[in-house]
């Protein structure tokens, strides 16, 4: 129910605190706000925030979860809120004035955030109306092929909602002219008619460019051209259920609950890339305007009790919301002194950089900056200092059973930072890609790992190469470096094979 009809009250703070917001520079798409009872609440955070989502066992799972969490006193849901146009948050019922306050402040800066930050803008603005669609649509498929046919199938779907691309919404692709065979062979002219090479003046040009290695280089560029003709795809493609859906020999409705997988699965991906940001962002703006133009003076203590809980960060634990606000604060600290660029960088001394106070007051629009243009990945990478890491001790812990106390075992700010953006980077999931849809020229899918320092879990490896081989419905097989040698991994929808790659094997497998 809409806190217009429920609370006239709230809807009046509500109003007031959207002018003090828009009045602050934030931006927002039109934000309606829904009271809710506790039980309600727990519902829409089962569904991931959304009123409605198709029938399935582990919303259920979550909701109980949620709801012993609130029974037990071990967490508390104060807002949802979603990113739509218009922007619909909830609040619940039972709450104190001041934490009802504190959260509409929290909810127009986190929509200032989704309207705004560049990693949200290919989101759809309408997924409210669009996970509607998807309950009614699996609602049906459920009533023509039975509840347990497709729930068996959206397990094997959920399982795999990771094997995306989160950043092919962003990716460019021109438009050619003519069909496929005609793209080729003008890729082919170009490449027998083109000089690859360094550029260099013409007297120096035999020196510099062979013209035996340039022969060399087109021939070696043409074979590799003809060699994947008959490659599907002809590049390694990331979007693992983007190739299943083109590829896989699936029935209709399938097909269809696959593509609501995958359609969800790239809407809900900005979140995890900006978790750090977002909720930062929200804290900073909840933080400042309910100190500077909302708190009363009988709101105080709860506030600061309530918001203090909020940022509090225990040794070897990471709380988006205390690195997200006090990076904000420290940028815009940093830029408002001018403790930045050339000059700043080239001090001498520390006690030089402490002192340091030019003066120049850009702390907000850089601020504002950053949140348009940052994930959680460029935001730790370029705005992480050592001396931030000092202050908040962000250094590495481990349990001392002889003190039964955290200690620290590490400070070093290259390996601190080194292994948080390892965290970040692809939500700590391995890079899957689909090489080859034909291998051995028996239809059989070949899928590889890339290695970026950290081996594959071979335990949920073959459980998620089982999941693909059911929807390919051909064997399937997945090449891994494991314990530094490679690896691949096979099933045939009975048995699970494991072998070291070897030259009798053939191509992709020894040549990825």
């Amino acid at each position: 129910m809409s806190i217009e009809t429920k609370r006239p009250d709230l809807a009046r703070y509500a109003k007031e605190i959207m002018e003090i917001a828009q009045n602050a520079g934030l931006d927002f798409f039109e934000t309606r706000f829904e009271m809710v009872d506790f039980d309600t609440m727990q519902q829409i955070a089962a569904y991931g925030g959304f009123p409605q989502r198709y029938p399935y066992w582990r919303f259920g799972m979550e909701y109980e979860k949620l709801r012993k969490q609130h029974v037990y006193g071990l967490g508390k849901i104060y807002e949802l809120v979603i990113n739509n146009d218009p922007c619909y948050a909830y609040l619940v019922a039972d709450n104190e004035l001041t934490d009802q306050k504190l959260v509409m402040a929290h909810v127009y800066a986190h929509c200032d955030f989704f309207k705004n930050n560049y990693w949200f803008s290919k989101t759809n603005r309408k997924m409210m109306d669009e996970m509607a669609n998807h309950a009614t649509r699996v609602r049906k498929h459920i009533d023509r092929y039975g509840h347990d046919t497709v729930e068996s199938f959206i397990d094997i779907c959920v399982t795999l909602d990771n094997l995306i691309d989160p950043h092919s919404p962003f990716m460019r692709r021109e438009k050619h002219i003519g069909g496929v065979e005609e793209q080729r062979a003008a890729a082919e002219r170009a490449a027998s008619q083109s000089s690859p090479g360094f550029q260099a003046k013409p007297y120096m040009e035999s020196w510099i460019n062979p013209p035996a290695v340039m022969r060399r280089q087109r021939e070696a560029e043409l074979k590799e051209r003809q060699e994947s003709k008959g490659r599907l795809p002809e590049q390694p493609l990331r979007d693992v259920l983007r190739f299943l859906l083109e590829h896989a020999p699936l029935e209709d409705w399938e097909s269809d609950v696959l593509a609501m997988i995958r359609e969800e699965a790239y809407y809900f991906a900005p979140q995890g890339q900006t978790k750090i940001m977002n909720e930062g962002w929200a804290t900073f703006w909840h933080s400042r305007l309910m100190t500077t133009k909302i708190l009363r003076d009988e709101d105080i203590i709860t506030y600061a009790d309530h918001h203090s809980g909020t940022v509090a960060m225990s040794p070897g634990r990471l709380n988006p919301y205390k690195v997200g606000v006090e990076l904000f604060r420290d940028i815009e600290d940093r830029w408002n002194r001018g403790r930045f660029g050339k000059e700043y960088e080239e001090c001498s001394t520390m006690s030089e950089m402490r002192k340091w106070n030019k003066d120049v007051g850009l702390g907000r629009e850089k601020i504002f900056e950053v949140r348009s243009i940052h994930n959680d990945v460029t935001f730790i990478d370029e705005f992480l200092t050592p001396e931030f890491v000092d202050r908040f001790k962000m250094y590495h812990y481990r349990y001392d059973p002889a003190t039964r106390r955290m200690v620290v075992v590490n400070r070093d700010f290259k390996k601190i930072k080194q292994q948080l953006l390892f965290m970040l980077t692809n939500h700590m999931q391995p890079y899957i890609y689909v090489v080859d849809g034909n291998y051995g020229n028996r239809g059989e899918l070949y899928l590889a790992h890339k290695h970026t320092g950290v081996d594959l879990d071979i335990k949920y490896a073959v459980e998620t190469l089982k999941n693909v081989q059911r929807i390919w419905r051909r064997p399937a097989h997945l090449q891994a470096m494991i314990n530094e040698e490679m690896v691949l991994f096979s099933f045939d929808g009975e048995q699970s094979q494991q072998q070291k790659i070897h030259e009798d094997l053939p191509k992709p497998a020894h040549s990825v």
